[in-house]
């Protein structure tokens, strides 16, 4: 059994929870970043949003590696930081690339 953090970008969130349940079926704990509940970011103030950033990134440390969700060959900022903190602690590194 691993530990796997699901990264990408929220704006593909039906993809991420559908590997989530996959890599459960599979026998392993999925970790996954927090869905907002506001509607807009503009909503967070940017505390708020760092709070949430740090908290992800906590979940990479706990976990044997992380599995990157690509849909159409988008991987924004946030998630290339959190694929470049997993490749810095030596995480398992694994993508999912959707065209």
């Amino acid at each position: 059994m691993k530990i796997i953090t699901v990264c990408g970008s929220l704006r593909f969130k039906d993809e991420m929870m559908q590997i989530a349940e996959q890599i459960e079926l599979e026998g392993n704990v999925a970790l996954i970043p927090i869905i907002p509940a506001r509607k807009k970011k503009e909503e967070y103030t940017a505390e708020e949003i760092g709070m949430l950033g740090k908290m992800h990134k906590e979940r990479i440390k706990l976990s044997d590696g992380i599995f990157v969700v690509n849909v159409d060959n988008y991987v924004g900022s946030a998630t290339q930081s959190e694929i470049d903190f997993a490749r810095a602690l030596n995480k398992e590194i694994t993508y999912l690339v959707k065209c």
